[in-house]
């Protein structure tokens, strides 16, 4: 195009100016927008959690300061649907192209099918690039040209796909579009409600979010960590491991210049014939790889934020039980390394991948809880939520995938905590009332005597919980779900075959329509969100609304006991409930 075309680039989780494909083309064309837009509705029940805002708010303000300085500056707005928002740009500035960067989690999917469609329609060029993944989730398929469904399958067929390695420099200079667009200030926007800034000012003490931060971040762990990766990831306690993933959710930093660093530090050990380097690196491409899969299965198989891959898990009987849960947020399930994963995300938004998989597995396993609510959970409170991969990680620990945990398997509490905290360094920082429990004891409180236990400071049951399950009574419960699984699976094949319409179904359908509940720090007007069809996509569910917000309560529940029975949803009425939500442990720790 010539000098005279306005191009309107839409930032969303792409916040760099550095290997951005949709920037570098904008830059090229002509005059350039550069354009933020908020808008919640339709984020719907995935509308981000406190520590994530604050993220996303510090980022954006870098990356504005940043495209001043190139010459045009970020217009913010906030509105109730980006494709309103859009057309009144290009309509205020006169607009003819609009370029971004792809998403694929499922509510991207569809609203950016819709956008590019409407557009077109109104002669408006639409452009869209990878700056998020090496692969493209339409170019990695099997030998019959479909999608694959185990990660390994997956992950060797793009170790050996050629990507484009070169990265994109950041722009010179930007030539801003003629025309007046109302922007928003940052505050505006509405990221950070004031009640929450005193607690979100904790956290610039930890983390500095925006894309000069994630260069420094990525040279860091390159130059000092990266060589004892395979070592430090084992450990829980400490920040020896990336701490990458809140920038590369928000795009800070891309895939490609990561992958490429990486890189070369592993030619260079190659040569050197450093063994543990290489499988430092191998490990870590690993963990990249599984951040491309998860994009890979929400774009290829865009229900499983609400359905599992297999089919045979919609017969799980999975156990909603609203006292377990509340339990398993607070930390007070009696398993010290559980409580204290779930403390340190509370507080920080942050924890170790290895307590990410102990908690989860504990919350599917050993309390029967469905993954959905865990998914939620952790979307709400994490500093690096992202979609995709929390749906991988949690369809994955609860047996839905193909090649995720066996459906029996049950990982103990007690030898994780001998294996990844030995010491009990972790769990005494943040289960304070176990802080002078021995070594010995410190996983397993309840089969220290009562002297023990009395010189430790600790009354199970009064000032820590005792094990909200017995260990062997878990997993009695866990075969009896998979077992109760396959029959009822085997029961509706069989009605099937037979011919007859009625069809026998478990709990899961009646579970995935049941409120989540949720910890906020106000009460939010919810908003509803819908899908349509996207290209290269051949079905997509109808998402379903938002769960309504809830209200805190007020005081500290007595904790509730493990009921014995299986508690399954099979009617309406348990598929509406409303529950009240619980307090947040940073609460009820403060009233005690």
């Amino acid at each position: 195009m010539g000098s005279c075309s306005k191009t309107i680039i839409w930032f969303r989780r792409d916040l760099r100016i550095e290997d951005n494909p949709a920037l570098a083309a904008a830059a090229r064309d002509g005059s350039v927008l550069p354009v933020y837009i908020w808008c919640p509705r339709e984020e719907g029940q995935f509308y981000p959690g406190r520590v994530s805002r604050w993220w996303l708010k510090q980022s954006i303000t870098q990356l504005d300061q940043t495209l001043r300085v190139l010459g045009a500056s970020l217009v913010l707005i906030k509105a109730e649907s980006s494709l309103a928002a859009l057309l009144h740009v290009i309509n205020a500035v006169g607009a003819t192209k609009l370029v971004y960067n792809h998403l694929y989690d499922p509510i991207s999917l569809a609203r950016d099918h819709n956008v590019k469609q409407k557009l077109v329609e109104c002669g408006i060029s639409v452009q869209s690039y990878n700056g998020d993944l090496l692969h493209e989730p339409w170019e990695v398929l099997d030998e019959k040209g479909h999608a694959f469904t185990t990660f390994n399958e997956y992950w060797n067929k793009c170790l050996h796909e050629p990507f484009e390695p070169a990265l994109l420099l950041p722009p010179r200079r930007l030539v801003p579009s003629a025309g007046i667009v109302e922007s928003c200030s940052i505050e505006e926007l509405g990221l950070e409600d004031e009640p929450e800034k005193s607690s979100n000012a904790l956290l610039g003490k930890g983390w500095s979010p925006g894309w000069m931060s994630a260069d420094k971040a990525l040279n860091e762990f390159v130059d000092q960590h990266l060589l004892n990766y395979s070592i430090n990831r084992l450990k829980v306690e400490g920040t020896l491991t990336s701490l990458l993933s809140p920038h590369l959710h928000f795009g800070e930093l891309s895939v490609r210049k990561i992958f490429k660093c990486v890189r070369m530090k592993q030619i260079l050990w190659a040569n050197e014939g450093n063994s543990d380097g290489e499988e430092s690196v191998r490990l870590f491409n690993r963990a990249i790889g599984l951040r491309e899969y998860s994009r890979y299965l929400c774009f290829n198989f865009p229900f499983t934020n609400e359905k599992s891959l297999l089919q045979s898990m919609r017969y799980f009987p999975w156990h909603a039980d609203q006292g377990n849960f509340k339990a398993w947020r607070q930390g007070r399930t009696g398993y010290p390394l559980v409580d204290a994963g779930m403390r340190e995300l509370w507080a920080t938004g942050w924890i170790h991948n290895k307590i990410r998989v102990i908690v989860s597995s504990f919350c599917v396993k050993f309390l029967l809880l469905p993954w959905m609510w865990g998914l939620k959970y952790f979307w709400d409170t994490l500093l690096d939520a992202d979609l995709e991969n929390d749906i991988l990680g949690w369809q994955y620990i609860s047996g839905s995938l193909p090649d995720g945990h066996a459906l029996n398997r049950m990982d103990n509490p007690e030898v994780q905590g001998c294996k990844f905290d030995p010491e009990g360094e972790y769990v005494r920082r943040w289960v304070p009332e176990l802080a002078r429990m021995p070594t010995e004891w410190i996983h397993h409180p309840w089969d220290a005597s009562i002297i023990v236990l009395r010189a430790a400071g600790v009354e199970l049951g009064l000032n820590y919980p005792k094990p909200i399950i017995r260990i062997d009574l878990a997993r009695e419960r866990l075969n009896d779900a998979v077992s109760m699984m396959w029959e009822s699976e085997a029961a509706a094949r069989s009605t099937m075959s037979n011919g007859t319409n009625e069809v026998v179904v478990g709990n899961s359908d009646a579970i995935e329509n049941l409120e989540i509940p949720r910890v906020v720090l106000m009460e939010r007007i919810s908003h509803s969100t819908s899908s349509s069809q996207d290209q290269r996509v051949p079905t997509i569910q109808n998402l379903k609304n938002g769960p309504s917000e809830l209200k805190r309560s007020k005081c500290w529940e007595d904790e509730e006991s493990f009921h014995d029975n299986f508690r399954t949803v099979n009617n309406e009425a348990d598929m509406l409930r409303t529950v009240e939500d619980s307090c947040s442990t940073a609460e009820s720790s403060a009233k005690k």
